[in-house]
């Protein structure tokens, strides 16, 4: 079997192999673009042939850039259209695909790689651990009062309210438009948001010009909930449609709370429909604290989103933010790779240092239990509980807790 790169000429190849690895048909080709494939970087996809020079396996990547805690930007590979033909299953295509793929990520300097796994037991053995989360709230539109802020009820409400990112501080507009009308305004705000937001992706512009994606970036019609602030400012959007009594949000971009609160107040009181659906809700969102009935929002698919797998761990602890000073010494194993490494991580003032150490180890653990840490929506002591690291201590867990915890959890909206 041979494994190579792709060139501009073998686009239609690579687009049929992995549309047949998955049972279904390319779409037909439409004005305006949207074809999800069109954002393929060639020179960094994958196809695996037998001897005969038949394409069997696909994998590729995009080029994003990943928000870390602390608002660090950095270089990160979105794996995508990893797939084997049916008929070449279990003879070892996929791990040898993976196999170079992060040989030629590492070769490229990268310290991370992302995927969204379309089967959640793949990728664990390659080193991928779930680190973001998201859900579905559906809520009926005749229970979709929202409550009054109580905090406006304390001891210098006044101040509260006056306070930017406050839930009941906005001043601004909505203005509906539909999606071929407001490109450029979606592009700008979505990137200004992605670069607060940890666990986010940066969406390429390529992405946004060739309308490559779903929706918003997908010439998908929707109409888009644009917010302004009160200098006219575009700070936030929602996209939506409604079909069959269901007002259902692809995406809701915020710059604060207060914007979140006007964007969801807006959609929540929409005439002539039965119910909303917010797509995509990270855990612990303060949207159902808001309703005035609680149980008014309905939580579904709840599932892991972003995957995160560590390339270079002394690169990747150092790269993030940390929330409080200590030091832990992480023995990591990496089986696919065959690595095995022990790590003193030191945190002064919100930075790490992560050096080689022969001291005993507090945390033993998989590197693809080091990818659901990283971003910090994950306890290290849920794993601990799960079995799936080994605290050397009694008191490691809470250390490591202590150190991994991020104030903003981290969420991704962006699929690829």
């Amino acid at each position: 079997m041979e494994i190579r790169s792709t060139t501009d000429e073998d686009r239609d190849v690579f687009v049929d192999t992995v549309h047949a690895a998955f049972g279904h048909f390319p779409e037909t080709p439409v004005d305006g673009g949207g074809l999800w494939w069109s954002a393929l970087e060639t020179d960094r996809c994958l196809l695996a042939l037998t001897a005969d020079g038949k394409p069997v396996g696909t994998a590729s990547a995009y080029s994003f850039e990943l928000t870390l805690p602390g608002g660090a930007l950095v270089p990160v590979s979105g794996v995508t259209s990893v797939g084997v033909l049916p008929s070449h299953r279990r003879r070892g295509v996929l791990s040898a695909m993976m196999r170079r793929q992060l040989g030629d990520l590492k070769a490229r300097g990268e310290f991370l790689s992302v995927l969204l796994a379309s089967e959640a037991p793949i990728y664990g053995r390659y080193g991928y651990g779930p680190a973001t989360y998201t859900g579905r709230l559906t809520v009926q539109r005749h229970r979709a009062a929202l409550a009054a802020p109580r905090a406006d009820d304390a001891a210098g409400a006044q101040d509260v309210r006056a306070t930017r990112g406050a839930p009941g501080a906005d001043a601004g507009t909505i203005e509906i438009l539909r999606r071929a009308e407001c490109g450029e305004i979606l592009e700008q705000v979505y990137d200004r948001y992605r670069r607060t937001q940890p666990g986010a992706l940066s969406r390429p512009h390529r992405w946004w010009e060739l309308r490559a994606g779903q929706p918003p970036i997908s010439p998908a019609p929707r109409y888009i909930a644009v917010h302004r602030d009160d200098d006219g400012v575009p700070d936030g959007y929602a996209s939506y449609a409604i079909e069959s009594g269901a007002l259902t949000v692809d995406e809701t971009i915020a710059g604060d709370d207060a914007v979140f609160t006007a964007l969801a107040r807006f959609l929540l009181g929409h005439d002539l429909v039965s119910r909303v659906v917010f797509k995509h809700v990270p855990p612990q969102h303060p949207l159902r604290w808001q309703l005035a009935d609680f149980r008014a929002g309905e939580v579904s698919n709840d599932t892991d989103w972003l995957w995160v797998r560590l390339l270079d761990v002394p690169g990747a602890l150092t790269a993030r933010a940390w929330p409080v000073d200590g030091e832990l010494v992480l023995d990591v194993r990496d089986p696919f790779l065959g690595d095995h490494g022990r790590y003193a991580l030191t945190v002064r003032d919100g930075k790490a240092d992560c050096a080689p150490t022969d001291r005993a180890p507090d945390l033993s653990l998989d590197v693809r239990d080091l990818g659901s840490l990283y971003l910090g929506g994950t306890a290290p002591s849920t794993l601990v509980r799960a079995g799936h690291i080994r605290a050397h201590h009694p008191s490691a867990a809470a250390l490591a807790d202590a150190l991994f915890r991020t104030d903003l959890s981290p969420h991704c909206l962006h699929w690829f």
